[in-house]
């Protein structure tokens, strides 16, 4: 029976990956942050990749992570990853580093209020929805320029560029069109805005980072399949 690969190797393997695409891509690996998905990873595990160098760890849910936050370093600098109600923004706003999921008004709102009465600015990301499948979250394509420009009117609030999930399928075509799509939303943003494209997760990351993206979310890769 194959030995399960350890969290370094693992490590060691997916950076020798993500080199390899960005040389196809002509890109420099340093150009590419890895968010460590820690949903249903113990601390103990997380520790051991902080061990190994990472620094960034995305969570989904608050009434997981509450606990990593206090046990882990404090110079960790998480991410909020998944669906984000309006009640949970309290809990999440100036203890990440990064929500990625901004997608609706509501939530926008309720992270400034939250935000300016904590006299902080949040830094976020703009989510938008690249497929149509029932129950994708992300503001819906369409309606992606109009929520952008008002992040960027919203104080309190600072948008550092957009996210988004790729359809979910093994057609290489259609998650590259996908990640094109998002590209070039993200590239009409404002010079100071452009900080990070979020696209490209364990089965498309390669892809990913050939069409541009600057950070990608690895949780398998990584840490292997959840029990």
């Amino acid at each position: 029976m194959a030995q399960t690969p350890s969290l370094s190797e693992r490590w060691q393997s997916l950076q020798a990956r993500i080199a390899a695409a960005c040389a196809r891509a002509g890109r420099d690996p340093a150009e590419v942050r890895v968010v460590a998905v820690s949903k249903g990873v113990p601390p103990e595990r997380i520790a051991e990749a902080y061990a190994l160098g990472l620094r960034d760890f995305g969570e989904n849910y608050w009434q997981e992570a509450r606990a990593k936050l206090d046990a882990l370093p404090h110079d960790i600098q998480w991410h909020f990853i998944g669906h984000l109600q309006t009640n949970k923004v309290k809990y999440v706003v100036g203890r990440f580093a990064l929500i990625q999921v901004v997608d609706r008004v509501s939530l926008l709102q309720e992270v400034q209020r939250v935000a300016q009465k904590r006299g902080i600015t949040q830094s976020v990301l703009v989510e938008v929805r690249l497929a149509e499948a029932a129950g994708r979250a992300g503001v819906p394509f369409e309606d992606a320029p109009a929520l952008i420009d008002q992040t960027l009117r919203t104080e309190g609030v600072m948008l550092q560029g957009l996210m988004g999930v790729a359809p979910d399928t093994d057609d290489e075509r259609t998650v590259r069109a996908a990640f094109q799509r998002l590209r070039r939303l993200y590239d009409a943003l404002p010079a100071p805005n452009r900080r990070w494209l979020s696209m490209g997760m364990t089965h498309d990351f390669e892809w990913a980072i050939e069409e541009g993206s600057t950070m990608l979310r690895l949780g398998t890769a990584l840490f292997g399949a959840r029990a």
